[in-house]
């Protein structure tokens, strides 16, 4: 298998790469119904889009979906979704001298010798052009979500650097700030120290990680399955699968480990959970609490200070990325973040109610949170 497809119910196959003349999804196994026009996908898709800001890859693409299949009179059929979008502002002759070079940190390598032969343009299929359609299905996804269990998913960057948010332990985030400035920052007056440290970064030639959080409220109890389904496996598989993510956490993650039984398992009383140290997840499957995650993204590899490296030929070589690019994928990585969350969510949802619809509420149902 190819892998370019995920999901069980709701799947997902792209294709397409970063310089080709298009880019493009099928979204099979939404349900039939659900109300869906072009023009409800470019606010999530200009989230994502380099361009957005003088902190980002300067490469400026429309970005307009094109739905191919799979709608009918604004609804959804039930048939697979076809979506396609056109690239517009490929700069192929940026990637010329590096067409036969392994580019440190990059896939290059790998795809020579998986399938001895590679498209050097942009990084082709391995670039993080993919991750737009991502977005693009997502746009389906979250929609579903929302309207069929008033889920909502949102993230927020958590770490640019060795920059972390001044917020009080337990803070809540205010989600108008975060949609208010390019970086996804949650608080504000802390914007331009993330603008100077890019700028430095930028300055030197140089980039740096960053950690992304995403969370989705009004899940329900029971979504996942016990074993090789569980929804925090197939959650930390998608989230992993991102262009450049390098670890992924659920709920504590690492910090688990210095934590003691008592104060990391999540006491229940009638009136709520007391804590969410598993991210809203036991046993593989939702707990009505909400879902948790967070992603460790690597700096960026494209970048013009020279690399040793080696050539197709098997010649030692010296690497100057040149062209545009982040000097922080974390950027715009949380629109993609979300995708993903809300991707493994629907596709949750349906294989319950494929399942388990006839089980109906049990109780008691704890709420997330004492009241």
């Amino acid at each position: 298998m190819s892998s370019n497809t995920f999901g069980k119910i709701l799947s997902v196959t792209t294709f397409g790469e970063s310089h080709g003349p298009a880019i493009g999804c099928v979204v099979d196994g939404c349900p039939p119904g659900l109300a869906l026009a072009p023009e409800e996908f470019a606010h999530d898709l200009a989230r994502r889009a380099t361009g957005r800001s003088r902190y980002t890859s300067q490469r400026h693409e429309a970005d307009a979906v094109e739905i191919l299949s799979g709608v009918y009179e604004g609804r959804t059929t039930g048939t697979p979704i076809a979506l396609l979008i056109r690239n517009t502002d490929a700069r192929s002759k940026d990637y010329a001298d590096i067409a036969r070079t392994f580019r440190p940190g990059h896939a290059d390598y790998t795809y020579w010798q998986k399938y001895g032969i590679r498209d050097p343009r942009g990084g082709g299929r391995a670039s993080a052009r993919e991750t737009t359609m991502r977005v693009a299905a997502a746009v389906i996804a979250k929609k579903w979500l929302r309207q069929r269990h008033a889920v909502e998913v949102h993230g927020w960057l958590a770490q640019l650097d060795d920059l972390v948010p001044g917020l009080p332990a337990g803070a809540a985030i205010d989600f108008d700030v975060v949609e208010s400035n390019p970086f996804f920052w949650p608080v504000a007056a802390e914007v331009p120290a993330l603008e100077a440290r890019i700028n430095a970064l930028r300055k030197a030639g140089d980039s740096c990680g960053a950690r992304v959080n995403v969370i989705a409220t009004g899940v329900p109890p029971g979504w996942g399955e016990p074993v090789y389904g569980k929804l925090d496996a197939e959650l930390a598989a998608a989230l992993m699968s991102i262009n450049a993510v390098k670890g992924v956490e659920i709920g504590a993650g690492f910090a688990s480990v210095a934590q003691k039984g008592s104060q990391h398992r999540d006491e229940m009383r009638l009136d709520g959970f007391m804590s969410n140290h598993a991210g809203g997840i036991l046993g593989g499957i939702s707990s009505g609490q909400d879902v948790v995650a967070s992603i460790a993204l690597k700096p960026t590899s494209s970048i013009p200070v020279p690399g040793r490296s080696v050539d197709v030929d098997g010649a030692e070589t010296e690497v100057r990325t040149k062209g545009r690019h982040d000097p922080c994928v974390g950027i715009r990585a949380t629109p993609i973040a979300e995708a993903m969350l809300a991707l493994v969510l629907m596709d949750q949802a349906l294989r319950h109610r494929a399942q388990c619809a006839d089980v109906g509420v049990v109780e008691p149902r704890i709420p997330a949170s004492p009241r």
